[in-house]
């Protein structure tokens, strides 16, 4: 899927629909500490080249590596009910280059 169109305007909305929202566990803490890279809930049919994109627009950031996995939906029963699969989900790691940051809340305008 590329979510690439013709204006400006759009471009900023299709940017904002690959990157879903950051992933704040204690792994992506220490991957930020240690490594200087970034966890992202992202699209599903968005590519690397597509989430590097993203990054580097959103937040004015050079983006040296991106790895991608496909996070696979758990059971869950909520009661007596049988319970259902809750839907499955992509993770980016983004990797930023030395000395650049991403501020939680923090987009640029």
């Amino acid at each position: 899927m590329n979510y690439r169109s013709a204006g400006p305007k759009d471009d900023m909305n299709s940017f904002l629909s690959v990157i879903q929202k950051p992933l704040i566990t204690e792994r992506a803490t220490n991957l930020k500490a240690l490594s200087n890279q970034y966890v992202f809930r992202v699209a599903t049919g968005a590519t690397k080249s597509d989430i590097k994109a993203a990054v580097e627009q959103l937040f004015k950031v050079t983006v040296l590596s991106v790895n991608t996995m496909r996070v696979h939906g758990k059971f869950r029963r909520l009661g007596s009910a049988r319970g259902a699969y809750r839907p499955d989900w992509k993770k980016a790691i983004v990797a930023l280059k030395a000395g650049q940051e991403i501020r939680p809340g923090e987009e640029s305008k």
